[in-house]
């Protein structure tokens, strides 16, 4: 299983930042590899919830079908993916901070591709790099974009 994982601090309040990195429709705001979400479970997410993301890497765009697995509002949620030719992926957020901010927020992403070890190993050539820098990119768009408002 490959990992990712990237930590940014953002001038904003826990809550402030939890309400949109668990608002599906705030994903295109922040997330650099997401295009779009369908068939997302009724607000408020809770444990069970589901919905459809399409992603972009490298010029391949890709459905994955999440589950949120873990809710602990609003600092600790964990979604479960699987991808396209049964590839998993596991998200997990955690806010910490005062209340009114600043917040941190740890972002980790494991990603099991198909093939086993063979897999493991052609995803870290392939995919890599360009994951850590996303994740990155993204955090850094996040905070932005919470800084602004």
């Amino acid at each position: 299983m490959s990992t990712v994982h990237a930590t940014i601090e953002i001038n904003a309040p826990v809550q402030k930042v939890w309400d949109t990195v668990m608002d599906p429709d705030h994903l295109k705001d922040w997330v650099t590899i997401h295009r779009s979400v369908k068939d997302v479970s009724d607000q408020p997410l809770r444990k069970g919830s589901t919905m459809v993301q399409t992603l972009h890497i490298r010029g391949v765009s890709f459905h994955v079908h999440w589950t949120l697995t873990e809710i602990k509002a609003p600092r600790h949620a964990e979604w479960e993916g699987q991808g396209p030719a049964h590839s998993l992926a596991r998200i997990r957020y955690e806010l910490s901070g005062d209340a009114d901010g600043p917040t941190k927020f740890d972002y980790t992403n494991e990603f099991a591709p198909p093939g086993g070890r063979l897999g493991n190993v052609a995803s870290r050539v392939i995919v890599g790099a360009t994951s850590e820098r996303e994740a990155h990119n993204s955090l850094a768009r996040l905070k932005a974009l919470l800084e602004r408002t």
